[in-house]
């Protein structure tokens, strides 16, 4: 069955769809759409607040990620020059 012939509009508490029925012959209010937004950076960076910054394991880590991207580039430049060479046949003599 397909989601949208049920009613949008649900319980916050356990999912029971609701229906938005008219009261004195008045018409409905159109149904209020929450969408879900992440916390603000403050909040989510808030637990890393009272860590210490260690100077040795964060230039381990900046040289580990560069590593990481210099093989990348590589693997990718190779993987480029092997593609063409495929699209290009070689001419002979």
């Amino acid at each position: 069955m397909s989601t949208h012939a049920h009613s949008a509009v649900r319980c916050p508490h356990c999912s029971t769809a609701l229906m938005i029925s008219t009261v004195n012959g008045n018409s409905p209010a159109p149904p209020v759409r929450e969408e879900w937004t992440p916390p603000p950076v403050w909040e989510v960076l808030a637990a890393y607040a009272d860590r210490v910054r260690d100077a040795a394991t964060a230039k381990r880590g900046a040289a580990k990620v560069r590593e990481s991207m210099m093989r990348a580039r590589a693997a990718a430049a190779q993987r480029k020059a092997a593609q063409t060479a495929r699209a290009r046949p070689s001419r002979s003599a």
